[in-house]
């Protein structure tokens, strides 16, 4: 009888729990009477001790990070809703709303300054490698201006000390763009530096540099820094002791661990700017702490409203201005496909208005290609658990799951028939599918796992069929990590190698439609990207004797064959040539082109003469 009490009563705690959303990023007031928070996206109000919460700003783009103002009358955060996310003030009196940073990549916020005239945010818009830098910017909107930028190095999550501006921050980029991640890794570890702005070291003379004193580096994952009211403590939260918890380190002595919790997360931790009392989220509910004595507790909250974001919203039709990705044109150029709330839509490429909706589902689709005969369309969704590749014919309107299985499958790519997709599954194999039969081999097996951009969304091309369908190249990790290029025949067989680069990073494959050499993206970590050439046979020489005969000869005529399907009939009224690869020599047959900028991915136009990249 005590196991059916106990059991019965686990279940309607969690189905208490289930009824209440999630609750994260708090922040408290400056006088104590109530905490903002974020819920499905929005941003709610609630009495600091707890209780029913309103809405205070609802839009379906996503908020997050709220900050009251050190006077009360304004509240700062970041929202979505034009972009990565830029950060807004909201006047609470009026309810003017002005949006005050302008960028294409994501800004962090991080404190408002005491006199409430600048607002200090981390952004990766001017580093390497999504490595945070600190900036300062007016906080009625104005030009922001770096605080902590040294290239090659990480400064995120400033704190403002409020005696003598002396700034926190965070140090560890892993841990502070991927904070969600849970447990400990040496990738996690990060370290607080206290920094001394140019500004308040002018009375050592003309130039004075900024000073930087490493504060605390305790092989431990370190974040969200908060000042005490006298700017003589730090709190943080720090998993030191196995759980994450606040801690607090004096200006001189040791760190002390403040709370006690055994198990969950202590995230987004927000101290009052008197010092007296802190709200942080925990298990998706918020906590309010007294710092000092280490009581928290957590609030019963209520939340009364409808979010932009709440389920009950048709999801039949969505309005959306920002958001889009995965931008995939159909090979006849007069459709589009693209990805928006993790759904596939498909429109006009000329016309503006409607898009179709082709899936409908609460789980992510990406990945798109097209089929050549742009009426059916391939992606890669894990509706299943695992990413599976699934087939929409659109003038059927019919849907087909052509792969299952519990490991991940990605980067379909077509044929230049359209009678079969390669792709990648697990990250080891390389398979071909004919969607019509669903017959399903495997080309090539090995150790794709090292080149990331296979499990991501985003990225170039890392497989590509050869023009006449009969081998497939892609990118290969070798032991030393280097990422060259190799092909193999599309029906199977021996692996063969084409390029011998010591480079670590290779995006995008390109087959010149001329059938004589592919292309590929290739750099180091930090080095310029460059565009490799990989001639397939040895080119012969071309003298200048010989070009200018060449002026003289009768073009052949151009036979327009609307029914041919490979475009070398079309120009040429001629069979095209199989592609052949002359493997002897070849190491000796990759040139870099010299284009003089930064390039990467590329894409090589339909008649050869125009080569798109990105830089």
């Amino acid at each position: 009888m005590r196991t059916v009490t106990v059991f019965f009563a686990l279940i309607l705690a969690l189905c208490v729990q289930a009824a209440t959303p999630p609750l994260y990023e708090p922040a408290l007031s400056p006088d104590h009477s109530e905490i903002a928070f974020i819920s499905g996206g929005d941003i709610w109000t609630v009495p600091s001790a707890g209780g029913e919460a309103r809405l205070l700003v609802s839009h379906p783009a996503t908020e997050s990070r709220p900050l009251y103002s050190p006077d009360g009358t304004r509240l700062a955060f970041v929202s979505t809703r034009t972009g990565a996310g830029d950060i807004y003030v909201l006047q609470l009196g009026t309810g003017e709303l002005k949006r005050i940073t302008f960028d294409d990549v994501r800004c962090n916020l991080d404190a408002w300054s005491r006199d409430g005239r600048d607002l200090y945010f981390s952004s990766s818009r001017g580093d390497i490698a999504q490595m945070g830098d600190i900036y300062k910017i007016p906080s009625g909107g104005g030009t922001a201006f770096a605080v902590a930028a040294d290239r090659y190095a990480d400064e995120s999550q400033a704190a403002v000390n409020p005696v003598n501006g002396t700034i926190a921050f965070t140090s560890g980029a892993m841990a502070v763009t991927q904070w969600w991640r849970k447990g400990h890794a040496h990738i996690d570890e990060t370290r607080f530096t206290l920094l001394t702005p140019a500004t308040l070291t002018s009375a050592t003379g003309a130039g004075a540099a900024p000073l930087y004193k490493p504060f605390l580096e305790n092989h431990a994952k370190n974040l969200w820094p908060q000042w005490s009211a006298d700017g003589r403590t730090l709190f943080y939260v720090s998993d030191f002791s196995g759980t994450e918890n606040i801690w607090e380190k004096p200006l001189t002595g040791n760190a002390r661990q403040v709370t006690k919790f055994t198990g969950g997360r202590v995230l987004f931790p927000s101290i009052s700017y008197d010092g007296k009392a802190m709200v942080f989220e925990r298990d998706f509910r918020i906590w309010k702490l007294d710092p000092a004595t280490g009581v928290a507790v957590q609030l019963e909250i209520t939340v009364r409203g409808a979010s932009a974001t709440s389920a009950g919203v048709s999801s039949t039709h969505l309005s959306l201005a920002t958001g889009f990705r995965d931008l995939a044109l159909s090979p006849d150029g007069r459709k589009v496909a693209f990805i928006a709330h993790g759904e596939v839509f498909a429109a006009s490429s000329k016309d503006a208005g409607n898009a179709v909706r082709v899936t409908s589902t609460a789980a992510n689709e990406s990945q798109l290609a097209w089929a050549p005969d742009s009426k059916r369309l391939a992606y890669v969704s894990d509706r299943e658990g695992p990413g599976h590749i699934y087939l929409y014919d659109l003038t059927a309107e019919t849907e087909t799951a052509l792969t299952s299985g519990p490991l991940q499958d990605s980067r379909p790519v077509w044929s230049p028939d359209g009678t079969r997709l390669a792709y990648f599954r697990d990250g080891r194999e390389i398979h071909v599918l004919k969607p019509e039969s669903k017959a399903d081999m495997t080309v090539v097996t090995k150790q794709f796992r090292s080149l990331a951009p296979i499990f991501r969304e985003d990225g170039a091309n890392l497989l590509a069929w050869s023009p006449d369908g009969e081998w497939l190249a892609y990118f290969t990790s070798e032991t030393r990590g280097f990422s060259n290029v190799a092909v193999v025949p599309a029906g199977g067989g021996k692996e063969m190698p084409l390029s011998f680069l010591a480079n670590s990073n290779g995006e995008g494959i390109s087959w010149s439609p001329d059938r004589t050499a592919i292309l590929f993206g290739t750099s180091q970590r930090t080095e310029r990207r460059s565009i490799a050439r990989v001639d397939l046979t040895p080119r012969t020489p071309r003298f200048r004797e010989d070009q200018f005969r060449d002026l003289f000869k009768a073009e052949a005529p151009v036979v327009k064959d609307a029914t041919a399907k490979d475009t070398a009939v079309k120009e040429t009224g001629k069979p095209a040539k199989p592609v052949q690869i002359v493997f002897e020599g070849i190491r000796r047959r990759l040139t870099l082109l010299n284009l003089g900028i930064d390039a990467g991915s590329q894409v090589i136009s339909p008649d050869g003469k125009v080569l798109l990249f990105t830089a």
